[in-house]
């Protein structure tokens, strides 16, 4: 009897049809819209992007900016065509389907062609596959700790590494029809299930560079060793200035100062001359923007930059002489910034503050224990109190909303290993600096707009379309007023009055939940912008050097102004900002997925003893495929939607799973037993308890 035989889509007539139609033309040179899509371009459309594989063997690709289409392609398990995570990939869309409503647009299409391959290696776990022994090929095989990423690599020489072992990998080749890519063991990162092989592995994942190339370390060193000289720049050694940050902060990047006038407040925001030792060009500057940003773990750090220059000669340690560059702000009794002025100093940090310490003193004034330490500067200490309030007060008239998630703070034994979590506390100590730091950034903004620089701003976009119909449906579902967002301006304050009638009817916790996912990711631009999350048109980063590129990237240009002039600066650096910006807005992206999956990481770790046991918990969030609930201590767990049962069915404009009348819905208490804590996934498994 005759086999059915598959077509598979390029070879089908669609296809041809595509070819045919397409044989001597270039790539389309004219992209579709989204819009043009909806309104029913041609169905054989090639379009570019970077493809996602998912556990199940399907995936779906982000088209390219220039194609404008505002969502992801979905791609057949069997329409893959050997694309792995992170490949450049050409597609033909063979399908489109628009839902009931017209407002959502489904594309299906097939990988015809990989451009780039984004996957140069991975970490996983060395198998011997028994199956394969006695055959002709290596039966040795490393399974990747991301099972997204579609494939795993044959490895001919397993270099006297133990079967089990997590290993970094180097692919060779693809691999060819049946046969998988092949590899080379690079590293052995130890034990599969230890907490250092799993730390590695997450660094490695998401790119990040934790070795500095010798070259670089060379040139910071030979810039640290350079004597201080007041040669040039305003000496504010004799002013009471001093740092505030945490117990265990080494890169001490900012220090503050107030005088308070007549008029209202002269505040000095003193910030580490990070430019005058990384120089344009330079070694060090090139690894810092290859990096973008320091890295901040549970234990560790991965600086932006060598230990000798952000423990060095840039932190502003206590009764040192340093370099700064100090934005003079003069303010309003009011809290109004007047003016600003950018200044190259040098500066004598007369303490070394910790939040705790000025919480303390806040509290207890003259009769906290540490108010010996502080004796030098209490007096500006108390002066700046009532700014801070002031600033304080006039953030939240502009609407802005403090919706802070609750931040875990793991307590660690001496292997390193979490044996507690608490959360993380705020006090005065730590929103007054945070509210310094927001004006100095702003006047800086201002500052540099107004001289017309180049800068790298940070803007904030408000909600899109999509979000804010998403959260009004929800709110109204949940029988609250959404009068307050149909304002032609939508500002933060829109936000204030939901959060206030859901707080009446028990409902905070979920909406202020909710209020934050509404929220669009803030990005660095050469572009200036409003900061909707802030309720500022002018914004930049200009307070931390140390750890950040862009705040670098605007220091130099600052400096550059200042000896060369605006014109020579514009002409100098507009383009470098723009690429400064970009890349700056990738390397944040990657850094706080990094810390993200080291955090859930540590909470796998902490959550192994309690498998088997019961715990109240929150449901945090709801999908189509489970539950994620979250416990008191931050810890998020997962319960599958087949643990449920059968039958369950999602509502996307209620957020809730239901079966008849058993429903689950976002902000629910519920009972949960602990089922599983799986390192490799970082992530824990639960069960709802019957009652």
């Amino acid at each position: 009897m005759r086999k059915n035989k598959k077509t598979t889509f390029a070879k089908s007539k669609t296809a041809k049809r595509f070819a045919k139609n397409n044989k001597n033309k270039k790539r389309h040179s004219s992209p579709p819209s989204y819009e043009s899509f909806k309104k029913g371009y041609d169905d054989t459309v090639r379009i570019e992007g970077k493809f996602s594989g998912t556990e199940r063997g399907f995936g779906f690709v982000t088209a390219d900016e220039s194609f404008n289409l505002s969502t992801d392609i979905f791609i057949p398990a069997r329409f893959c065509g050997g694309a792995f995570t992170g490949d450049r990939v050409a597609i033909l869309v063979r399908k489109r389907e628009l839902k009931n409503t017209g407002d959502k647009f489904h594309a299906e299409g097939e990988v015809i062609e990989i451009l780039e391959r984004g996957c140069k290696g991975f970490c996983g776990t060395l198998i011997l596959d028994t199956r394969l022994l006695g055959r002709s090929f290596s039966p040795y095989r490393v399974v990747p700790d991301d099972p997204k990423l579609g494939l795993e690599a044959e490895i001919d020489d397993i270099k006297d590494i133990d079967i089990g072992n997590k290993v970094e990998v180097k692919l060779l080749d693809y691999g060819k029809g049946p046969r998988p890519p092949k590899g080379e063991i690079v590293r052995d990162l130890g034990k599969t299930f230890s907490l250092g092989a799993n730390y590695e592995s997450v660094l490695y994942e998401h790119g990040i560079r934790t070795e500095f190339p010798l070259e670089a370390v060379r040139c910071a060193e030979e810039a640290a060793k350079e004597p201080i000289s007041e040669s040039g720049r305003l000496d504010l050694r004799d002013k009471i200035i001093f740092t505030i940050d945490g117990a265990d902060a080494k890169d001490l990047d900012d220090a503050i100062s107030l005088d308070v006038t007549k008029s209202g407040y002269v505040l000095g925001v003193h910030i580490a001359d990070v430019s005058h030792y990384v120089r344009y060009g330079t070694p060090t500057d090139k690894e810092a923007f290859a990096r973008g940003t320091s890295v901040y773990f549970t234990d560790k750090v991965v600086p932006m930059l060598p230990k000798c220059l952000s423990n060095g000669a840039c932190s502003l340690n206590a009764d040192t002489d340093k370099y700064a560059l100090s934005a003079i702000i003069e303010m309003s009794k009011q809290g109004e910034i007047i003016g600003c002025e950018v200044k190259n100093t040098i500066i004598r940090s007369k303490v070394r503050g910790v939040y705790s310490e000025v919480n303390d003193l806040f509290l207890n004034k003259s009769k906290s224990k540490f108010y010996r330490k502080y004796k030098a500067v209490y007096k500006t200490l108390t002066a700046m109190y009532p700014l801070y309030e002031i600033l304080a007060n006039r953030a939240k008239s502009r609407g802005v909303l403090e919706l802070e998630s609750a931040e875990a703070r793991f307590v660690l034994d001496e292997d390193g290993r979490p044996v507690d979590i608490v959360k993380r506390e705020r006090g005065d100590a730590e929103k007054m600096i945070e509210q310094f730091m927001l004006t100095a950034n702003e006047a800086v903004a201002r500052y540099m707009c107004a001289r017309s620089l180049p800068s790298v701003f940070r803007v904030h976009e408000a909600p899109s379309e999509e979000k804010l119909e998403a959260y009004k449906s929800y709110v109204h579902n949940a029988g609250l007023s959404t009068v307050s967002l149909r304002a032609k301006k939508l500002t933060t304050a829109a936000f204030e009055p939901i959060i206030k009638e859901a707080a009446e009817k028990g409902m905070e916790n979920v909406i202020s939940r909710l209020t934050l996912r509404a929220q669009m990711k803030a990005k660095y631009s050469e572009t200036r912008d409003d900061h909707f999350g802030l309720g500022l048109s002018y914004y930049c980063h200009f307070t931390s050097p140390i750890r950040r590129y862009p705040d670098l990237t605007v220091h130099r240009i600052l400096k550059y102004a200042m000896l060369n002039g605006e014109e020579a600066a514009i002409k100098r650096y507009t383009k470098f900002a723009a690429e400064s910006a970009a890349a700056s807005s990738d390397n944040e992206l990657k850094a706080m997925t990094a810390e993200r999956d080291i955090e859930d990481l540590y909470k796998v770790i902490f959550m192994e003893k309690e498998v088997g046991k019961e715990f109240d918990a929150v449901i945090s969030s709801v999908t189509s495929f489970g539950l994620f609930c979250e416990l008191e201590n931050t810890c998020e767990g997962f319960i599958p939607i087949e643990v449920l049962g059968n039958g369950f069915k999602f509502r996307e404009e209620t957020l809730t799973l239901g079966r008849g009348d058993e429903q689950y819905k976002l902000g629910q208490p519920l009972r949960i037993k602990i089922t599983d804590a799986n390192v490799l996934r970082r992530r824990i498994y639960m069960e709802p308890v019957k009652a």
